[in-house]
């Protein structure tokens, strides 16, 4: 099976399993549990933070991000096709009471300017502005990534207009990978930070939320409102050390197949149209008369899984378990096409 449903669906390795096993662990609702205590210290000093907040979800660590950044009745700046708006239950909403204003770029990309000209008036007719979200990198627009110079003129704006900055940063590594961006230079742009253990890293599950000491210690009173304390996580916490140890270089393996799978696609039948990957993620058009479900069926009769991402889409995610040879399987695959 060739799974390109996603990256998340990649399972521990050897070396992540024997981590496991080995991890000291407590009661982490007690703050006493040695693996998620050393995971949190060692992220949050990756990219400059006073501390950092183990959590299940991105989806929880982003919520919680909102939650503490805004108050009832405020508004959130963000693009059209960021996962904060986009695929968490509509949650800015429902969980602090908030609203959005979004931002609409075929990239998802959101500039400086953006975020002077979506700033609400100080007036009572206005919700108050008070968050900007940004992603790194941006999922639906095909995992293209932010340029460091422009979130350093966002943060100039949020800086003038007294506004929170926050990173949905499921997939900042496979950025950082490409643009060898300082982590120290590119944490210390932003309020808060979510970084994803379970995706291109191959961690099987959890999130960080970075902040400073008082952001996090209000985080930590938010996630047990959201039913998120845990108890001995630490064999969890034990396999996202070792992938923040060991799995970050070798995202460039995987932006290389996602380059090589874009190439292959530009060359198949009822292929209209490819995004260039910048990372790991490749979107392309189908045909609409010969249609994704047709093409996503070719796919799985030669056991290659893929998601619809739209009425015409198909994403393709590459990850840790993509290898030489499924390449060449896709390869065969996609020249069956007809």
């Amino acid at each position: 099976m060739i799974d390109l449903r996603s990256d998340t669906v990649t399972k521990p390795s050897k070396g992540m399993l024997e981590a496991m096993f080995s991890a000291k662990v407590g009661d982490d609702v007690f703050q006493e549990d040695e693996s998620i205590n050393n995971l949190q210290e060692l992220a949050a000093n990756m990219f400059g933070f006073e501390a950092g907040l183990f959590c299940p979800s991105g989806t929880m660590t982003n919520q919680i991000a909102v939650n503490i950044h805004t108050t009832p009745g405020d508004e959130v700046i963000c693009s059209s096709l960021c996962h904060i708006y986009n695929y968490e239950g509509g949650g800015v909403a429902r969980n602090s009471g908030a609203q959005v204003k979004l931002i609409s770029h075929p990239k998802g990309l959101i500039s400086a300017n953006d975020i002077i000209d979506n700033i609400n008036p100080s007036d009572a007719h206005y919700a108050n502005t008070s968050l900007v979200c940004l992603e790194d990198t941006v999922n639906k627009a095909g995992g293209i990534k932010y340029d460091l110079t422009e979130i350093k003129k966002i943060r100039e704006v949020c800086i003038h207009q007294k506004l929170n900055l926050h990173l949905d940063g499921a997939r900042v590594f496979n950025s950082l990978v490409e643009t060898e961006s300082n982590y120290l230079d590119y944490g210390s742009q932003f309020d808060s930070i979510s970084i994803c253990l379970s995706k291109g890293l191959g961690s099987p599950s959890g999130s960080v939320l970075l902040g400073s000491s008082s952001f996090i210690k209000k985080s930590h009173r938010a996630r047990k409102a959201f039913g998120g304390g845990m108890r001995q996580a630490g064999f969890i916490a034990a396999a996202g050390t070792y992938a923040l140890q060991n799995n970050i270089p070798r995202l460039k393996h995987d932006h290389r197949s996602a380059k090589a799978i874009a190439t292959l696609l530009e060359e198949t039948n009822h292929v209209t149209s490819v995004t260039s990957p910048e990372t790991n993620i490749v979107i392309f058009d189908v045909d609409p008369s010969f249609g994704i479900d047709a093409f996503l069926n070719k796919l799985k009769i030669n056991d290659i899984y893929a998601l619809p991402f739209s009425k015409t889409k198909i994403r393709f995610v590459t990850h840790l378990h993509i290898t030489e040879n499924d390449i060449n399987d896709i390869e065969k695959c996609l020249k069956s096409i007809s």
